[in-house]
This record gives C-alpha cells, structure tokens and sequence, in this order.
C-alpha cells in the first residue's frame, strides 16, 4: 500500500487523512491539515497519555532548576538528602506563592507557578505519582481539555484561598491534584449507579487520607487542600462530563490559554533568575 506524501494524522480522531481534506472524512474537523490543528501545542492534548507525562516533565525541569539555582551544599554533612530540598531562596525566585510573595513581592502569578514546584525529592515523587493515578480516570471521564482546566483553575483557586487565609509560603501540585480528586468525586456523585458509587468510594479514600496526612503532618496547606477539592467539584460540575456533554470549541480554547500561559509564566520566572543581571 502507497500512502500518500500529503497524508497525515487526524488531530482529533488520529486516523490517516489526506492533509488537503477540508473535513475529516472520520471525525467531521474542519480543517484537519491546519498547521495550528498539528501544532505541538495541539497534539499535546490529542494523547491523553503524553499530556500527562508533559506535566509529569515539566513539574520535574522545574524541580531540577531549583536544586541547581541555589545548591545546599552546607548542609550534606548532616543530612544527606539536603540536596534534593531545593534552597527557599530558589523557591521564591521560580514563584513560590503565599502572602509573603504577593504581598510583599506583587507576584499574583505565583498562584499559578507555585503549582510547579517542589520542596523535596519526596514530595514530588508522592504527587507526580497521585497525578499519574487519577489523571488518567479524570481525562477518561472528562476529556483531555477539560482535564487540563480543571487541573489549572483548582490549583490556581486552592492557592488564592491559601493566600487568603494567611499561608505565607506555599508550592507543590497537591492543590490541583486534589482538584482531580473533586471532580471525580462529583463525577462519581452525579453518575451514580454501581460504577460512580464504586468511583466516589475509591476516590473518597484519597480525599480521607490527604485530609488525615494534613492533620497528622505539621506544614501542610490544608487550605490548598481543601481549595482545590471545592474547585474540583465545582469545575466538575459547570463544565459537565463526557456522558453529559462532549467536549466543545470553548473547552479547547480555554485550555490552550491556560497551557500557553503556563508556560510563558514558567519561562519568563526562569529566564528572569537564569539571565538576570
């Protein structure tokens, strides 16, 4: 079989189309040979699997850029594992968020660095191991654009309630993480039968346990906790799920924005730390 030059991938159902198709024969998109529909941006969203390695990824550079910005080398005598706690000084210059940062520094985009950063070797290996978890359920259940805002605004949400209750420095990704955790919750609330009983009980378990390790353990932002379950839930609800309502242009829209300013955010914290003076 001779596949044509021209040929490509459909962005949305992944089926091989001509390029020069003004609709995918297979899923109806307008457009499929758009080089905007086949940017990397795009096929980012189109594989559930790599759209949360991406995160995964991502979450990691920035975890490795704050152990070497700031090394702790004075401490290793005493404890081992100080290089893999990255300095507060690191923190706070990649965007760390909490009242100390907004109100003293004016950095409200912190709300949505903070979501990127880690405190140690232990904390992002626990929460890149629950997003890999419960990503994949939430994207099943809502889609992946839908995910990806749901993802975005409880972790953003969860630390502007934080930051309003007085934290004064805070990171991590448990805010949107949980967030997650909510719109499943809602998800398996709102189903119900056999299948959202078993999901919200599962689920549930997770929201028990994060609350009971945030009792237990002193600095734990319960507040970002708690924020990003309460927006999860919410989001879940306004956005609809995929037996409800399919995913539509908005959603894709707005999650498109949501990742392009992450990643400007991002950028522009490291460049400005990487390249200052």
């Amino acid at each position: 079989m001779t596949v044509n030059r021209n040929s490509i991938l459909c962005p949305n159902c992944r089926r091989l189309i001509s390029a020069d198709e003004p609709r995918c024969p297979h899923c109806g998109l307008a457009r499929p040979g758009s080089w905007w529909k086949n940017s990397l941006l795009v096929r980012g969203f189109n594989n559930p699997e790599q759209l949360i390695k991406n995160i995964i990824y991502l979450n990691i550079l920035m975890f490795v850029l704050s152990l070497v910005l700031v090394p702790r080398f004075g401490s290793l005598a005493l404890n081992p594992f100080a290089l893999l706690s990255p300095d507060n000084r690191s923190l706070l210059l990649l965007g760390a968020t909490g009242t100390l940062p907004i109100d003293r520094l004016h950095r409200w985009w912190t709300l949505l660095s903070a979501n990127y950063l880690h405190a140690g070797l232990l904390h992002i290996l626990f929460n890149m191991f629950a997003l890999y978890q419960i990503g994949p359920l939430v994207i099943r259940e809502y889609g992946n654009y839908r995910f990806f805002i749901i993802y975005t605004l409880s972790g953003v949400f969860g630390y502007w309630l934080s930051y309003l209750a007085g934290v004064t420095f805070t990171i991590g990704a448990s805010a949107a993480i949980c967030g997650l955790i909510g719109a499943t919750l809602y998800y398996g609330r709102s189903r119900g039968g056999e299948y959202g009983r078993t999901l919200f009980g599962q689920v549930g378990g997770w929201a028990v346990g994060i609350f009971v390790f945030g009792l237990l353990v002193p600095g734990i932002n319960n507040w970002g906790h708690g924020g990003g379950l309460l927006a999860g839930a919410l989001l879940g609800f306004l956005l609809g799920y995929n037996e409800r309502t399919p995913e539509a242009y908005v959603h894709k829209l707005a999650a498109g924005v949501f990742a392009l300013t992450t990643l400007g955010v991002l950028a522009w914290a490291a460049g400005a730390v990487l390249f200052a003076g």
